[in-house]
């Protein structure tokens, strides 16, 4: 098994670390990955979330695009020979902007070499809210919004099995995964708490819809090194069965500065 982090940020992200993309990879090295994908969160349609100041943390703009993608392929041609580095965006599944990120796709050009994509947003009290900005704001507008736990995850996991079908459309090029499943549970020891066996009967729904469009998993640790989650965002029993049935599952250590990377290898491993 090749080791590869396939899922990492830059200084482009705006809520995470200014360090250059070398320190990553040069701790890569030092943790011995032999691959490394770099998936910078892509941008967003202006005023997609309705406080001004959260939207200007959650990514780049769109000018920065064509920067962001010559940053990461001069970087890709400095360590050849070093590390097999992937050119790479996390983007989001955006419902009703779909062609907002297809047009991203499109800007990116025949660089880009993977996308990992991901919700991370639903409609919510005031419009679009995120599900993991923090767990006053998710229950006021999400919570608020629903009125349950089990009416907030259905949503969550409608919204992720659109972005699996839409994905199955994108560029058959590129190598794609669906982000961090598990998201929902971010802040799972700070709210009600998720029906029994409702997040395993949605991911069990997912698992053919995976297969039939292609995707792979990213296989996301972040959720470990946050105090209110605790666990990878991908169980166990859920990367058993993707291997079955031939999905591919990709370790994701989600890092936003370069000693996140390497979170949780060993139990992916």
């Amino acid at each position: 098994m090749i080791k590869w982090d396939g899922h990492t940020h830059t200084k482009f992200c705006r809520h995470g670390n200014p360090d250059e993309l070398e320190r990553y990879l040069d701790r890569a090295l030092e943790l011995g990955f032999a691959r490394y994908t770099v998936s910078e969160h892509s941008p967003l349609p202006e005023g997609w979330v309705q406080d001004p100041q959260l939207m200007k943390e959650l990514a780049m703009d769109l000018d920065e695009l064509p920067e962001y993608m010559a940053y990461a392929r001069e970087c890709k041609q400095r360590m050849e020979g070093r590390i097999e580095l992937a050119v790479g965006l996390e983007l989001d599944y955006l419902a009703g902007q779909e062609r907002f990120s297809e047009a991203v796709v499109d800007m990116a050009g025949a660089d880009l070499e993977e996308v990992i994509v991901s919700v991370h947003f639903l409609p919510g009290v005031g419009g679009m809210r995120c599900v993991d900005f923090t767990a006053d704001d998710f229950r006021a507008g999400l919570l608020g919004y629903y009125g349950t736990m089990e009416r907030v995850v259905n949503e969550y996991f409608d919204h992720v099995e659109q972005a699996v079908e839409w994905a199955g459309t994108l560029p058959g090029r590129l190598r794609k995964r669906i982000g961090h499943l598990n998201l929902i549970r971010k802040f799972q020891q700070a709210l009600p708490p998720i029906p029994s066996g409702l997040v395993e009967e949605r991911l069990r729904r997912l698992l053919p819809k995976l297969a039939v469009n292609g995707l792979g998993v990213d296989v996301n640790t972040a959720g470990m090194r946050v105090a209110t989650c605790g666990e990878p965002y991908v169980p166990e029993w859920f990367i058993r069965e993707c291997r079955v049935r031939g999905i591919a599952c990709v370790y994701g250590s989600d890092a936003h500065k370069p000693e996140q990377l390497g979170t949780g290898w060993d139990w992916f491993e």
